[in-house]
């Protein structure tokens, strides 16, 4: 298990690795906007070093806010997996968060379960 904090000293983002079953699983918890970009990005395959896992579940739950950043490196995230012939999936998203998602589409591109073991087992 890893864990990026916010180096700027607040408590508005962090993100926690572990793996399930071959599955990376990545818990974010705060606000995603652009004050965190880089280390969203760096817990997220497009900058995980030469070679990422290919499956990856991102857990949701504990973010309060997220706006364009977020969805941009996403995108480049499942982007990333795709590539590999793997696969990126959303689990868990607060009800604001899941909605911000339905509005711009993201939700026909990656899939989004309301649990990490739904996203883990489907």
């Amino acid at each position: 298990m890893s864990d990026i904090g916010n180096t700027d000293g607040s408590d508005r983002f962090s993100a926690v690795h572990r793996m399930v079953d071959g599955v990376r699983v990545v818990t974010i918890e705060g606000e995603i906007d652009h004050h965190v970009r880089e280390l969203l990005s760096a817990a997220l395959p497009s900058g995980c070093g030469a070679a990422p896992p290919s499956r990856i579940v991102v857990d949701l739950g504990g973010v309060t806010f997220m706006d364009s950043t977020g969805i941009n490196i996403l995108i480049t995230a499942y982007q990333a997996a795709s590539a590999t012939e793997g696969w990126l999936r959303v689990a868990a998203a607060q009800e604001p968060v899941l909605h911000v998602m339905q509005l711009v589409g993201i939700d026909a591109l990656i899939a989004c379960y309301p649990s990490v073991e739904q996203a883990l087992t489907s």
